[in-house]
């Protein structure tokens, strides 16, 4: 069984969450927006959502620690040393967001031990909170939902971005060869959709942990798998905001042995 304080965490990130949806509503499409060092969008809506996320959960459990990309005291790398820790990207696909394009979302993960074991994502296209972890299934809004185990057909969906990285095109042609694509522009998203059965799997290049940290647990607690080409990222032992980029397939087990097939790792 679940410790209280486990239960306690889960319950005060979803209302951490969830408090922070009118905000993102409003300022969508509206917010303005710089461009960082390392070639990414950021808003002030960013900044506030981390902060007010994390100065709700760190009243109640002060003892945690508390990673985001916009709110790194420091670039150098830092360890995980607590038994529990969060993982936020305050809007996954902040391009989306300030341009006025629906694919985007606030994404916490709680880990333990520097690993995600629940996940809480707001899907601001569909007004949809998804949440969930291993041992506690995961919901879609209201919906009990499971990864897609249907048969691969030309219908079949992948999401799929195109790699930042040009010399890793080759990888990406069977793929694009093989199935139905889908680019929203949103890590989190993707991944989320797959634990939903809304895509069959997904492909990527160009993440970083904190694109996918609330959506593994998704994923790994209805029956899908989640495979790092490019080196295991977990548990994670330091937060380190100039990491390498992750390459990784996720779907079904038969997803991901047909991804890495395909890709030919």
């Amino acid at each position: 069984m679940p410790s209280p304080e486990f239960l306690a965490r889960i319950a005060a990130a979803q209302r951490a969450v969830t408090a922070q949806t009118e905000l993102l509503h409003r300022e969508f499409g509206r917010a303005e927006s710089r461009w960082k060092s390392d070639g990414t969008r950021v808003t002030a809506v960013d900044v506030a959502i981390s902060e007010n996320i994390f100065g709700e959960l760190r009243a109640q459990f002060p003892a945690d620690q508390f990673f985001s990309e916009e709110l790194a005291e420091t670039e150098a790398p830092i360890p995980v040393t607590a038994e529990f820790s969060w993982v936020l990207d305050p809007i996954d696909g902040t391009n989306n967001f300030a341009l006025g394009i629906p694919h985007c979302a606030i994404a916490l993960a709680l880990c333990v031990r520097g690993e995600p074991v629940y996940g809480v994502v707001y899907d601001l296209s569909r007004r949809t909170l998804m949440r969930g972890g291993p041992g506690f299934g995961v919901r879609d809004g209201e919906r009990e939902v499971r990864v897609s185990t249907a048969p691969f057909t030309k219908e079949t969906l992948v999401g799929f971005h195109s790699p930042f990285d040009k010399s890793l095109l080759p990888l990406a042609s069977g793929v694009l060869s093989q199935f139905k694509i889908r680019g929203l522009g949103s890590a989190t998203l993707h991944l989320a959709y797959v634990a939903a059965g809304i895509l069959d799997g997904c492909v990527d290049y160009n993440v970083k942990i904190w694109d996918l940290a609330a959506a593994i647990p998704l994923v790994r607690a209805v029956g899908g798998e989640v495979h790092f080409l490019n080196g295991e990222q977990l548990p994670m032992k330091i937060f380190d905001l100039k990491m390498k980029r992750i390459i990784y397939v996720a779907g079904s087990p038969a997803m991901c042995a047909q991804l890495r097939q395909l890709m030919r790792l």
